[in-house]
């Protein structure tokens, strides 16, 4: 799936690659025929034609996910609804904890010190932004960060502007800057991380 497509757009799942991969592993003598099923978002990094003109395997692309390979083979022809990648939030949470663990040490830190907005903005980054990603506007992962970022942000704000009314005006908008800018800068930031792993981008 999505980690086919990242790895074609890398070059690490490409021509040279697969070809690299068929001679290595002798194919050729394992198998009785020639027809390779490539996952349909490895097409951006494979040249069917090259690789078919290299080692005489024809290439054909499947579906786009797994579970219906199935179903392909029995026709070899992949239904629109094959083709079409989905990112339900069952595959959005499942990215979650992979995010979590990137960021655990520094959240740590951040509880253990008592800094709530940081540790909040890592939160959004890497569980809220995963599970809104579909309804936050924009296209752009950094904007879509970057909006989630200041709604968390707007109580840590508010809060540090109300903590001391006697305080000259400045003093406190200074303070509930700091939070307005902090927590979405990092929320956008940890949003850049799903871009690789979601057909949204």
């Amino acid at each position: 799936g999505i980690n086919v497509w990242c790895a074609a757009g890398k070059g690490t799942f490409g021509t040279d690659e697969l070809v690299n991969r068929i001679q290595v592993t002798r194919l050729q003598e394992i198998v009785n025929h020639r027809n390779l099923i490539l996952p349909q978002l490895g097409a951006p990094g494979v040249s069917g034609f090259e690789v078919t003109k290299r080692t005489h395997f024809k290439v054909e692309y499947g579906p786009a996910r797994a579970q219906d390979l199935p179903e392909y083979l029995k026709t070899h022809t992949a239904t629109p609804e094959m083709r079409r990648v989905q990112f339900t939030l069952i595959d959005r949470l499942t990215l979650i904890p992979v995010e979590l663990v990137s960021v655990l040490l520094p959240l740590l830190i951040l509880l253990l010190i008592g800094w709530k907005g940081p540790a909040a903005a890592i939160l959004a980054g890497t569980v809220l932004f995963p599970i809104l990603l579909p309804w936050i506007p924009t296209h752009n992962f950094s904007t879509k960060g970057f909006i989630l970022g200041a709604a968390v942000a707007l109580p840590f704000a508010i809060a540090a502007f109300m903590k001391d009314p006697g305080s000259a005006l400045w003093v406190r908008s200074a303070w509930a800057l700091v939070f307005g800018l902090l927590i979405p800068s990092i929320t956008a930031y940890l949003a850049l991380n799903f871009t690789g792993c979601t057909p949204y981008t």
